[in-house]
């Protein structure tokens, strides 16, 4: 098969274009496959199976965003079909991973705790595109989804992988569902990490940093990944309060 060129025997720029373009929704179809497999695998008590593909499904929905903007292929289609995309793979697969797993034993509050998660993470995709070149890019208004999923199936891969009895752990894995639902929907502000540049030049340390972070996840994948979550979820609240702090600080300051 042949594509058009032009009079200079060069391929169509418009053709090589679209060609470029199917790249970002090709791994935006590759997270939701990862969502749906992971809800998949739960239904049939594979639950360490399903909380890998979660963690899968949020590196190829951080590599979409990267692709579309470092080939200028962003698109109002690519946008939406990410949202829905993330709807499936960072509300409904981890709520119902975590349901049949743990909170299933807890009947109605079980349940209820999951829909509250999965409810906060389409309200949270809905504010998100409703926002966008509105708010502050250097910050997510409420916890992302992407880090609200991994924090409920860090959880997940963590109970399984410790052996802890899914009894005593249900109402603490109940409490931490609705955080990060409730998390998700808030105004606290979390670090976003976009106005770093892969195409600049970084300092040395941050090459570093990355290497040991890499090395720490593979020394304890389960522990080290929802430790880190765990932080980033606290951290959007610690920053809240440093910053609550130094304005109430101003505000009682004499006026010279």
């Amino acid at each position: 098969m042949q594509f058009p060129k032009n009079s200079k025997g060069l391929m169509n720029p418009e053709l090589r274009r679209r060609g470029i373009f199917l790249l970002p929704n090709a791994l935006t179809t590759a997270a939701l496959f990862a969502g749906f497999y992971a809800i998949v695998q739960a239904m049939n008590g594979r639950f360490e199976i399903s909380a890998v593909a979660i963690f899968a499904a949020m590196v190829l929905d951080g590599l979409d965003g990267r692709v579309a903007r470092l080939t200028r292929t962003q698109s109002a289609f690519g946008a939406e079909y990410d949202s829905l995309s993330d709807m499936v793979s960072f509300g409904a697969a981890p709520a119902l991973v975590i349901y049949e797993y743990v909170l299933k034993g807890l009947g109605n509050f079980g349940w209820a705790a999951a829909f509250i998660y999965c409810a906060c993470a389409a309200l949270r995709l809905a504010r998100f595109n409703t926002n966008i070149g509105i708010v502050d890019k250097r910050y997510f208004q409420g916890m992302p989804s992407p880090a609200a999923a991994a924090l409920v199936a860090g959880l997940v891969w963590l109970i399984h992988d410790l052996n802890i009895s899914v009894e005593q752990i249900r109402i603490p894995a109940a409490m931490l569902t609705i955080f990060a639902g409730v998390t998700m929907v808030s105004n606290i502000r979390f670090y976003s990490g976009k106005e770093i540049n892969p195409r600049r030049s970084v300092p040395f340390f941050m090459v570093a940093a990355i290497a040991l972070g890499f090395a720490l996840v593979s020394f304890y994948p389960p522990g080290v990944l929802f430790a880190v979550f765990l932080i980033y979820a606290m951290s959007g609240y610690v920053l809240t309060y440093i910053q609550w702090r130094a304005q109430r600080k101003a505000s009682s300051e004499p006026i010279a």
